[in-house]
């Protein structure tokens, strides 16, 4: 289908009305330049528009805007055997051997047209060396040589290129013209179609043309000829619309267990989550522009649903929603599981709600069996009591029966006494506890009772005490700590190294012979 129904000239062009435009006046006025580049995704045009170009410059009606199609020169381009129109593939021809073929060939007239028009197809892909070579020729061709050029990637083709060019950036098509361009097609093909399937055939499109009608030429075979959106949703595995709105009113009621209804139900129909995302992202969007303009959108076949919906979600709930859910589209590829990165997004925009939007939920357990006869908890035995009193005797008894016999002193009802007194307990109590029991009456009666001095502070304790009063506040030991001595701090000293010094061997000599006077040793007697 999609060949069939190509454009033959520009008033059948779709979408492309300021090239259109640019092309025809320059066509009408005879000012002709010797190279132009055609930019722009798949399907847009391009060779289309290479095609309607060469059949403007070798009509036999002349150079014309309007070229007949019935001539010996339209009809052979449009059937691709025409001499003087070469098409080449630049991504199967790219070095620099086959662009100095071509150029070799340029210099030679045109067999049967007007013009020798060279077309290009995805000239980036050719290589430095290849560009280089073609450099002079685009700058300077003969006059019966054509370039038209085209490319998906403009940013890759040289500078020096680039200006020696006419460049056209050929524009997307959208939504609507693609659906309004399908149902013509398919009013000639006598083929019954839905607007709402078409509108899903030219979304997943996305601006292309061409694709679209193979896209149209699959639907028909799928539907047997009934185009309707249930048969090209299913064609294309595009999620029901039906789906979002079941989900986005679950989440504007926060209601969990209609979310992960919607997840199942996904799940068991194999539909991609990630998908999900997006279509969902998109319906918060005709959402948040129905609650600034105050209606749906004309053209929006959700319009009624859309509207209630705005109704129903707060602005600020909308671009929530719509955050998360275009940030978990990204993070779904980390998620161990789909659906499980699914519902943990959808639970996510509850969560962020503010607080008093979404009901608390209170976790309830079952009763166990014998948890009302359980008897309360003992007080545990460890527990430490507190302290009621701890003020120390107030002076020693005169004697050590005095001393038995005497109670501890406690303190006066309403006065709350601390529980660790920091106060040393006081030397004579010391002694009283220290004193051994009282004598029987049957010994010798006790000498009179002398009361007991003070004991004078040990010098060491009065060291201590005096190097305390000393010690900064950052080096004294924690109150807890049996010393009160400052703490030491031990610095690394320099270890001495243990590698043992290697010592030079001592050189060994042989003996010297014995020294000589050189005299003859007179003869003994």
């Amino acid at each position: 289908m999609a060949r069939k129904w190509r454009p033959r000239s520009f008033d059948t062009l779709i979408g492309q009305d300021h090239v259109v435009r640019a092309l025809t006046h320059a066509l009408s006025s005879g000012r002709l330049h010797h190279a132009w580049l055609f930019t722009g995704t798949r399907g847009v045009g391009k060779t289309t528009l290479s095609r309607i170009l060469a059949k403007s410059l070798n009509c036999v009606q002349g150079v014309t805007a309007t070229p007949c199609g019935h001539c010996q020169a339209c009809t052979e381009i449009d059937a691709g055997r025409y001499v003087d129109y070469i098409e080449l593939d630049a991504a199967s021809n790219r070095g620099v051997d086959e662009m100095t073929q071509l150029l070799e060939q340029a210099v030679y007239a045109p067999s049967s047209g007007r013009f020798k028009v060279y077309m290009i197809d995805e000239v980036h892909m050719l290589t430095g060396h290849a560009f280089n070579a073609m450099l002079k020729t685009l700058e300077e061709p003969p006059e019966h040589v054509k370039f038209i050029l085209a490319t998906t990637d403009p940013q890759k083709i040289p500078v020096t290129v680039l200006s020696r060019c006419l460049q056209f950036n050929l524009k997307q098509m959208t939504v609507p013209a693609i659906v309004d361009h399908l149902q013509d097609i398919l009013a000639q093909e006598s083929v019954p179609a839905d607007p709402q399937g078409l509108r899903l055939i030219a979304q997943a499109a996305s601006g292309s043309m061409r694709d679209a009608l193979s896209l149209t030429d699959q639907a028909i075979s799928f539907s047997a000829g009934n185009l309707t959106a249930a048969a090209v949703g299913e064609m294309l595995g595009t999620l029901d619309q039906r789906h979002l709105l079941d989900l986005l009113r679950a989440l504007a009621a926060a209601d969990a267990p209609g979310i992960l209804a919607v997840a199942d139900d996904l799940a068991a129909r194999g539909l991609s989550f990630q998908a999900a995302l997006g279509d969902l992202a998109v319906l918060l969007s005709r959402v948040a522009i129905a609650q600034r303009l105050g209606h749906a959108q004309a053209d929006d076949p959700l319009a009624e649903d859309v509207t209630a919906l705005a109704g129903v979600l707060t602005p600020d709930d909308v671009q929530l929603f719509y955050a998360v859910a275009v940030h978990s589209r990204q993070e779904l590829a980390l998620a161990p599981d789909e659906q499980a990165g699914f519902i943990m997004a959808c639970l996510r925009m509850l969560a962020l709600l503010p607080e008093g939007r979404v009901p608390p939920v209170v976790m309830s357990s079952p009763p166990t069996a014998g948890a009302e006869a359980r008897p309360a908890a003992a007080p545990d035995a460890a527990a430490p009591v507190p302290v009621e009193a701890a003020v120390p005797a107030p002076a020693a008894p005169a004697s050590a029966e005095a001393a038995v016999s005497v109670p501890a002193a406690s303190a006066p009802a309403g006065t709350a006494a601390p529980r660790y007194s920091p106060e040393p307990a006081p030397v004579a109590a010391r002694a009283a506890h220290a004193a051994p029991a009282a004598a029987p009456s049957a010994w010798a009666p006790a000498p009179a009772p002398v009361p007991a001095a003070p004991v004078p502070p040990v010098p060491a304790q009065a060291a201590s005490a005096a190097a305390l009063a000393e010690t900064p506040a950052w080096e004294a030991a924690p109150p807890g700590s049996r010393s009160r001595r400052p703490i030491p701090i031990r610095r690394p000293t320099a270890t001495r190294s243990r590698t043992p010094i290697r010592r030079r061997p001592r050189r060994r000599t042989r003996p010297h012979p014995p020294r000589t006077t050189g005299r003859t040793p007179s003869p003994t007697t």
